[in-house]
């Protein structure tokens, strides 16, 4: 087993060093499947294995690790020497990982053919490949048996896995045999970076399928198409994609693959702290298609449950740049008790706000000279809002009293004293009832 503990070094250009998309830049991470374990992200992804690349050349299989999605650590590597396919193997496609019963089992794609697994007492390994041979071969189904995307619910675990159709399968007890034969997963009107009229029948969609619940809804992606329903077999209908033409910051929007920006977006889904995200490969920073990298986006539902367009930019997730203007209040690192609300537009504020509730904006760059805060408010109740550094407990910095203003949006300004260049910021109301307030976003000047 290959142990590399490693720092990512930010290097000192100043376009690098505001910049979090990529999350490690220049190192080919990518089909990313972000798992939180122990209030820690881990990142199971693919190898793309030079800038040169003029095909897929993938050899190994990464982990990373994050306390906060900003800084990443990588914590091993899984060769397939160690595994039933052995020595010279190039094509270590997409990965995931499920737990049970303090085990993790880490499920590789095998090329386009099969899916083994390797299983260990942490979520970094050591490994160990129990079967010594694949989960999943490649005469199971009418598709190719790889791309895996694990599910769970309840304490069952499901495996998920094909190209242009998908297949389902519960997981036995011991998550190294299947209870039950793969179903095929119904998907009505698909769309697809292949298929952008629904008139390909023969590539519907895409391979890559991912898996993840929300509010009661099943959600079946296919990198940033995806569909939705109320049974985890199906059928499902296709909702939509995250990706559109306004997605993108200037300097992200290309170059695209072969079929456009909407093609080669495998990824995943994943919550953390009240939040939710989308991690998923990209190459405008590259220009390489053999050679991805891997960006993280916030993602807001819509009042029926479909996924708003995200954003993408350079400066990712969980970090912050005061001189960029507006900050939507929405793109929190952490909540606690608050509600995101959809606003018209594809707007998001937050809601819901009781006594002692708080949202941490961690990592904001630029405050030294930015020391006047703008909120934007809907104050609902009498109520009282203060700005504490770090955390709920931490040292108050500023403090507002807010009185009911006929459900109106209204600017707020509050004075901050003695700030660094970088800051953690955490927002608490204060009041009695519910509703007390609403927030749509804040500005430093």
């Amino acid at each position: 087993m290959k142990e590399i503990i490693l720092a990512i070094i930010v290097f000192s250009t100043v376009s690098i060093a505001q910049a979090q998309n990529p999350i490690v830049p220049n190192m080919g991470l990518n089909d990313p499947h972000i798992r939180i374990f122990n209030d820690t992200a881990y990142l199971y992804a693919s190898h793309d294995k030079s800038m040169d690349n003029k095909g897929f050349l993938m050899e190994d299989w990464w982990i990373w690790s994050s306390p906060d999605l900003v800084n990443w650590t990588q914590r091993s590597v899984l060769d397939p020497s160690e595994t039933y396919i052995g020595a010279g193997f190039s094509k270590c496609w997409a990965t995931d990982i499920g737990t049970k019963d303090g085990k993790y089992f880490w499920y590789f794609s095998q090329g386009n053919d099969q899916t083994g697994l390797v299983v260990g007492d942490s979520p970094t390994g050591p490994w160990k490949d129990v079967l010594g041979k694949p989960l999943l071969t490649e005469e199971m189904t009418p598709t190719h048996e790889y791309d895996i995307s694990i599910f769970e619910e309840e304490g069952e675990h499901y495996i998920i896995f094909g190209v242009w159709d998908y297949y389902i399968a519960k997981l036995g007890e011991d998550m190294m045999s299947l209870a039950e034969k793969p179903r095929k997963i119904p998907i009505n009107n698909p769309r697809g970076p292949y298929n952008p009229d629904g008139k390909n029948k023969e590539k519907p969609t895409d391979d890559k399928p991912f898996m993840h619940q929300y509010n009661g809804k099943y959600y079946l992606s296919w990198g940033c198409f995806y569909a939705m329903s109320d049974q985890l077999y199906g059928p499902y209908e296709y909702a939509g994609k995250v990706i559109n033409e306004e997605s993108f910051v200037q300097g992200h929007e290309s170059p695209t693959w072969p079929n456009g920006f909407l093609q080669g977006r495998h990824g995943s889904f994943f919550e953390w702290h009240n939040q939710w995200y989308y991690a998923y490969c990209d190459m405008s920073q590259t220009g390489n298609r053999w050679f991805r990298d891997t960006f993280i986006s916030y993602v807001h539902y819509l009042e029926n449950g479909e996924m708003a367009p995200i954003r993408i930019d350079s400066v990712g997730v969980g970090r912050y740049r005061a001189d960029l203007g507006l900050l939507q209040a929405e793109d929190y690192f952490r909540a606690e008790g608050i509600i995101k609300k959809s606003l018209p537009n594809a707007d998001f504020a937050i809601g819901a706000v009781e006594e002692g509730d708080y949202l941490i904006y961690p990592s904001i760059e630029g405050l030294e000279k930015n020391q006047q805060l703008h909120l934007k408010l809907k104050v609902n109740k009498s109520s009282s809002i203060e700005i504490r550094r770090g955390g709920p407990e931490g040292k108050v910095l500023a403090r507002k009293t807010l009185n009911p203003n006929s459900s109106r949006w209204q600017d707020y300004s509050l004075g901050l004293e003695g700030l660094s260049e970088h800051e953690s910021l955490c927002f608490v109301f204060k009041g009695s009832g519910e509703n007390l307030v609403e927030m749509d976003s804040f500005r430093f000047e």
